[in-house]
């Protein structure tokens, strides 16, 4: 695929007022020369939010969340590099031309633009023709029925296609559109004798869109039973792939974003009835055979330490989808949970008979997927017969064995079979691991083997001190690029500063200069590092040099630990000397400090 020129992402970088961007997810007000307000990317009360406006910079104090308008796109609406840049263009006609695009490569872009633009025209056809025309006054009826309000159908351009066999592909061929595109974007098809006719009538359309809003085909759904199948779809082609497409990402993804949450269920007047009950974070998958790729979108969307909330109807193929996720994305940094709701309900039914804050409620008291499969087993067995509580034991004893050892959740999962069965705790808690004292020491994630390999609080201060290391250097010119000079790839615990110090030794005088265009990462920190830099007063040569003797005291104190577990002693002995050295001159610094 073709990038993007350099110059084009310049130019686009220049055509967009961060203010007016950013101000659309959260209120900002002027304080001298920036902007601040609440960061929309973590839920705070002091504002520790600020906008640079001329350099087109953001940056969070509280959770360092930064970077340029581009990278605010990708991070609040889940889109990459290439998809958040195409929306800006969009947004600030800005004209984007590409690298070294072979004509083969232009001629299918042309073709997927022209079909995207059909497709487009198409689903305000149907919407308008859902509330002008006589004929669909019975769609109209059945959405009302449903409990769906007009602004709610109107902002998912929810339609109707005509009963007429051929009234689309008249409307588009009068727009100038060929049979080949029709049939290209899966809205037309051919007859025994060759002609053409509507491949939708006299059904209500749901627009399936893409994260960008871009409609890639619809959903169909039929009004008697002669028509045939409830539910009909776009076929698979050039443009539309079921397995990949979300209703309602585009509507969703700035919630899901804020959120970090995502609600998954299977129908689209769920997703209505959702969104126009408040949950706007709310997508469907079309069905209950979720896929790989849908799974990858959504925890893109969510992102690291996001949760998915399943609310798929009651019945066998909707409980077997929600196991089938949990599995699919058992490699992502997600946590899966499920909504169980009441047998034959759906949730566009429990928002009529609960209510806005009845849904809420559901939702807040999800469960893990773990606990709902063990729930599953426990409500199938025959608890009346020793025989049945066998075998509810071993298949509930089978899912408990999956999850960590010595955890509360676990431990409340033994507690649970065990009431339900019978039974003593050590039948269900099983392998001898399970009942063995917890370790000493502080556990994996606070302080404990997690933070000794680049997790948890003593890794984010490390990473701390080597940004404010870069930051100062900036702000102290001549000697700031002195200082960049000496660093070497052992000063950094993070290969992300060591980049950004590699950069910036580059960039020196303009630090946003020449950022690679789909480094979100980069960017961010070289944005957080320049707007660092500007927020610091004059620096005194001896901060910069006392701040240079940190980052080298950690570099010393990281090879003592790797010559120790090396069985170096040569090399300990010489590392120790440095040591000294290196806190004799913290010493001095610190005496020369006023």
């Amino acid at each position: 695929m073709a990038r993007y020129t350099q110059d084009s992402i310049e130019r686009l970088r220049e055509s967009i007022d961060a203010v007016e961007l950013i101000s659309e997810r959260t209120d900002l007000r002027r304080r001298g020369s920036r902007w601040v307000g609440l960061c929309p990317f973590h839920e705070e009360r002091t504002p520790s939010f600020t906008v640079d406006p001329e350099r087109g910079l953001y940056h969070c104090f509280g959770c360092q969340a930064g970077g340029d308008p581009i990278t605010f796109v990708r991070e609040t609406q889940g889109l990459d590099f290439s998809e958040a840049v195409e929306a800006l263009a969009e947004r600030y006609r800005v004209e984007l031309k590409r690298e070294r695009e072979d004509p083969a490569e232009e001629e299918r872009r042309r073709r997927r633009e022209r079909l995207l633009a059909l497709l487009d025209r198409t689903a305000s056809f149907y919407s308008k023709y859902l509330w002008d025309s006589v004929e669909a006054a019975r769609a109209r009826e059945h959405l009302v029925e449903r409990g769906l309000s007009r602004e709610v159908l109107e902002g998912f351009r929810v339609g109707y296609a005509p009963s007429a066999w051929d009234k689309l592909v008249l409307a588009a061929g009068r727009d100038g559109f060929t049979e080949a595109e029709l049939t290209g974007a899966g809205l037309a098809q051919r007859n025994r004798r060759g002609g053409l006719y509507d491949r939708f009538r006299e059904r209500i359309t749901f627009p399936l869109a893409d994260a960008r809003g871009r409609v890639l085909g619809f959903g169909a759904r039929a009004l008697n039973q002669e028509q045939g199948a409830k539910y009909i779809n776009t076929a698979e082609g050039d443009v539309y792939h079921k397995g990949r497409t979300l209703f309602g990402i585009d509507k969703a993804r700035a919630a899901i974003a804020k959120a970090g949450r995502a609600v998954v269920v299977e129908g689209y007047t769920d997703v209505l009835a959702l969104h126009q009950a408040g949950v706007a974070e709310t997508v469907a998958i079309m069905g209950t055979a979720m896929t790989r790729e849908q799974v990858a979108e959504l925890a893109r969307a969510v992102g690291a330490d996001g949760t998915l909330v399943f609310a798929l109807d009651a019945d066998s193929s909707g409980q077997e989808a929600m196991l089938r996720a949990s599995r699919l994305a058992a490699d992502r940094e997600v946590e899966l949970r499920v909504v169980e709701l009441p047998e034959g309900a759906d949730p566009a039914d429990l928002v009529r008979s609960e209510g806005q804050a009845g849904v809420r409620e559901r939702l807040a008291s999800s469960v893990t997927v773990l606990r709902f499969a063990v729930g599953r087993v426990l409500a199938a067995a025959d608890l009346a017969t020793p025989e049945g509580r066998d075998r509810a034991l071993v298949r509930a004893r089978a899912l408990i064995e999956e999850a960590p050892e010595r955890t509360a959740r676990r431990d409340d999962l033994v507690r649970l079979v065990a009431d339900r069965l019978d039974v003593p705790l050590e039948y269900v808690a099983g392998a001898p691991a399970a009942r063995a004292p917890a370790r000493s020491g502080p556990p994996a994630g606070a302080g404990g083997a997690d933070a000794r390999e680049g997790g948890g609080p003593r890794a984010g201060a490390r990473l701390d001190a080597e940004s404010t290391f870069l930051a100062l250097c900036l702000r102290s010119g001549p000697l700031g690029r002195e200082y960049l000079g000496r660093l070497t790839p052992a000063h950094f615990s993070s290969d992300l500063t060591r980049r950004a110090a590699d950069h910036l030794r580059e960039t020196f005088e303009d630090p946003l200069a020449g950022l690679p265009q789909e480094d979100a990462q980069l960017t961010a920190a070289v944005a957080e590092i320049a707007l660092r830099a500007d927020t610091e007063d004059v620096v005194e040569q001896g901060v910069v040099r006392m701040s240079f003797l940190g980052l080298e005291q950690r570099r010393i104190e990281r090879e003592i630990r790797h010559a120790r577990a090396a069985g170096d002693l040569q090399r300990q002995g010489a590392l120790a000397s440095d040591r000294q050295r290196i806190r004799r001159e913290m010493d001095a610094v610190m005496g020369q400090a006023p």
